[in-house]
């Protein structure tokens, strides 16, 4: 299940993020933010301590998207 997770807004989000148009780019951080728990959830269970630490880093990193695209001008 958490696989199906990483894989369905995972790579949904990398695709819109290469997306020339704006109007689906900025769906990519969004869809980035809904795979972070498949994320925590794999690396806590499996005790992944790197990966748990680079999803933090991914989270803040998606968030700077979602700011950017969706926080205002």
């Amino acid at each position: 299940m958490e696989q199906l997770g990483i894989a369905m807004f995972g790579i949904t989000a990398v695709w819109l993020s290469q997306d020339k148009s704006e109007r689906y780019r900025k769906w990519a951080p969004l869809f980035g933010l809904l795979s972070q728990p498949f994320w925590f959830y794999t690396a806590w269970i499996n005790q992944q301590w790197g990966v748990f630490l680079l999803s933090v880093v991914y989270t803040v990193c998606w968030l700077r998207g979602v700011r950017t695209y969706w926080g205002g001008k």
